[in-house]
């Protein structure tokens, strides 16, 4: 068996799966290494007792807290990544948010290059993962080269009706950006869409493949095109070796089955996750490499930030009877408000909630006998809500190892902008009409996961000009390795406000280019 590659790709989510796909067409011998399988196919892919209170798809992990708290990562090892169980909400990063931005807790770092450099990443990004959308109506959306590739994704009349009291109120809501393989007239999934438009999308594994993920988009059309392109499943990569000089990556020595295996790539690209990739730059260290590998700076790992999140549910006083929730935003305070000169965020609509996960969220286990109907009532009343802050790079949040235990250190952030946000989303939803009760939801990635837990991960081994201060550089090469590049949200050096996925596939893109010029 010749275990040679010009490129191997570790992780087969958005950034790895969108390089893979993009470097395929060029005949070079590429390996995508994925340490899952295929997540399986059934009924309980829909099922929120399953997804959510079980957990059934979540990494079974135990990691540590700064305090020595365990807790399960909420992370998803299969093909396509965590994005066979993500919303889909495809943004594309402010023109703003790539220049410093000050906040009341400090500020968010310029980035080193602009939004010129993504922004014709950005559209083919948009292309490639069917993005739904129109332009001109979020008031802060960056300059585009084009409109999106397909219509948004229509409001069903209880968001309309939501939209209509929020536009009423001077405010502009937008049709959320959306990655899914829906074709739709007056509202509803023709009889060819391979979405249906149905209750179980943000945070389910799309039975239908109906979810514009990176394994229905990338990994399985570029597999079924070009025979160069090999996939690698159940393969855990356990570390990196180099030669001599610790200049080049020569052996990626992978655990598969109970054994031990060894390829070689004159490529190696890093895309396991901002998490994981800087967990396995970490264990690869070697006498050349004593901190771990391109780690000189001491940077790998640390300035993890993944937002300040919350998942609100407001009870109505009458019944939401919505299926396709997920279509309405609102950026009116993403950069600040007329009470607050500093920014607050986005706020997004998510899946409507289901009875069980309202009653595993509120329940101990030892009363899960108890009947379900109040829950069902409940979500029958319910309108979700996905809000996001900025959170902050600091060299003190951080992943790292002890001894062989995994730990995740994050120090509390502040969080008055987030809770600024929140007070907002209660005032224009009573201004319209609403009154709500907002209640916190905590079980959207799975059991007992705090929601700013592993979500939307990001910054562990940023990209800059300083090697003494960066991990990566501008081609999101490692400053101390000829062949070792990075094609996750590790790079960011910001977060921004949005969710990260399209800037992951337009810079995974970027990334691709600069590793065909070397190919060729």
């Amino acid at each position: 068996m010749d275990r040679h590659y010009d490129v191997i790709v570790i992780g087969s989510g958005p950034g790895g799966a969108s390089l893979a796909h993009r470097l395929a067409p060029t005949g070079k011998r590429i390996l995508l290494i994925e340490r899952g399988g295929y997540l399986p196919r059934s009924r309980a892919n829909w099922d929120s007792q399953t997804v959510f209170v079980d957990g059934a798809y979540q990494a079974k992990e135990t990691w540590y807290g700064r305090n020595s708290e365990s807790f399960h990562p909420g992370l998803h090892y299969y093909v396509g990544g965590n994005s066979k169980v993500y919303g889909g909400a495809l943004f594309r990063m402010r023109e703003r948010d790539f220049g410093e931005v000050r906040h009341k807790a400090g500020v968010s770092p310029a980035w080193p290059l602009g939004y010129a450099a993504f922004e014709p990443y950005y559209a083919e990004a948009e292309r490639l993962f069917h993005v739904h959308g129109q332009r001109g109506e979020d008031p802060n959306e960056p300059p585009a080269s084009g409109p999106f590739p397909h219509p948004p994704v229509s409001h069903e009349p209880r968001i309309q009706e939501l939209h209509d009291s929020l536009a009423a109120d001077g405010l502009h809501p937008f049709h959320l950006p959306l990655g899914i393989l829906l074709d739709e007239k007056d509202g509803r999934a023709t009889p060819a869409s391979t979405c249906i438009r149905c209750d179980a999308y943000d945070g389910f594994p799309c039975l239908l493949n109906g979810k514009a993920d990176a394994q229905v988009i990338c990994v399985d059309p570029a597999l079924r095109a070009h025979p160069n392109l090999s996939l690698l499943t159940g393969a855990y990569v356990t570390r990196l070796e180099t030669d001599g000089s610790g200049r080049t990556v020569t052996d990626v020595i992978v655990r598969r089955g109970g054994e031990e295996e060894r390829y070689r790539g004159g490529v190696v690209v890093a895309a396991c996750g901002a998490l994981s990739t800087a967990l396995l730059l970490l264990r690869s260290a070697s006498d050349r490499h004593s901190d771990g590998l391109a780690n000189g700076s001491g940077q790998v790992g640390r300035n993890y930030m993944r937002h300040d999140q919350s998942v609100l549910m407001a009870l109505m006083r009458e019944p939401n009877d919505t299926v396709f929730q997920k279509t309405l935003a609102v950026s009116d305070f993403y950069f600040g408000s007329d009470d607050w000169d500093f920014p607050l965020g986005l706020i997004q609509m998510c899946a409507t909630s289901h009875g069980a996960q309202i009653r595993g969220e509120v329940l101990p286990r030892w009363l899960k006998w108890l009947p379900k109907a109040p829950f069902a009532a409940m979500a029958r009343r319910s309108m979700d809500f996905w809000l996001s802050s900025e959170d902050l790079p600091h060299p003190e949040n951080r992943i790292r190892y002890d001894g062989s235990r995994v730990v995740l250190e994050i120090a509390r952030s502040d969080l008055e902008a987030h809770h600024r946000l929140k007070r907002k989303l209660k005032q224009i939803l009573s201004r319209a009409g609403f009154r709500p009760l907002l209640l916190e939801r905590r079980l959207y990635f799975g059991l007992d996961i705090p929601i700013g837990g592993t979500a939307h991960q990001a910054g562990t081994a940023r990209f800059g000009t300083d090697p003494s201060t960066s991990v990566l550089d501008l081609d999101c090469r490692a400053h101390e390795l000829d062949n070792l590049y990075v094609a996750d949200a590790s790079f960011f050096p910001s977060i921004a406000a949005v969710n990260p996925t399209l800037t992951i596939i337009a810079n995974a893109l970027r990334v691709a280019d600069r590793i065909k010029e070397r190919l060729t």
